[in-house]
Order: C-alpha cells, then structure tokens, then sequence
C-alpha cells in the first residue's frame, strides 16, 4: 500500500532534474523584447506615482480649504485657570450660576 518514494536526497534530486527540464523548455524572450517591456513597466510605475501623488496633493489641498486640518489647541495655562476657577468658586454659587444661565 504504501509507495516506494526512496530517501530524501534522491527525492531532492529528482526535484531539482525536474525544474532543471522545465527551465530548458521555457521560451526565453530576447534582449530587445525584455528591454521593451521592462521599458513600458517603469513607466506604468512612473505614471501611477505621479497621478497618485496628484491625487493626493489634490485631497489635502482640498481638506485645508474646507478646514479639515484645523485643530483648536487648549494650553497648559488655560486648563490650569479653568481648574483653579472652578476650586474657587464655592458650590454653591456654581450651581446657581448655572441654574439662571439654563433658565433664562
């Protein structure tokens, strides 16, 4: 039941004779075909860099416009006198401060 495969260096070496055959069927293109498209590739890889970077340069410039990108940056010292405001002012006068804003 079980088939005879031999050892592992003979397994190895009939692998290697079998891409060694294969290689030697393959059609190998020739050096004005293979500078030809290498040619044509580099440019496809030229062209999308560029159109990509446009596009890109294109979405930013637009997200600046509408604002995107602006950030409203709080300081140390703002947090720190909004902090020291508020331990401050007793309880009592915040939440009555609070109730006439809210009511009228």
């Amino acid at each position: 039941m079980a088939d005879k495969k031999g050892n592992i260096f003979t397994r190895i070496a009939k692998s290697f004779g079998d891409v060694i055959a294969e290689l030697k069927r393959v059609t190998w293109p020739t050096r004005e075909k293979l500078t030809k498209t290498s040619a044509v590739v580099l440019l496809v890889i030229v062209f999308f860099a560029v159109y990509l970077t446009i596009i890109g340069s294109g979405g930013r410039w637009v997200l600046d416009k509408i604002g995107f990108y602006n950030i409203v940056e709080t300081t140390a010292t703002e947090t720190a006198e909004t902090t020291a405001a508020s331990e401050t002012t007793p309880a009592s006068e915040t939440t009555a401060a609070s109730t006439e804003s809210s009511a009228g």
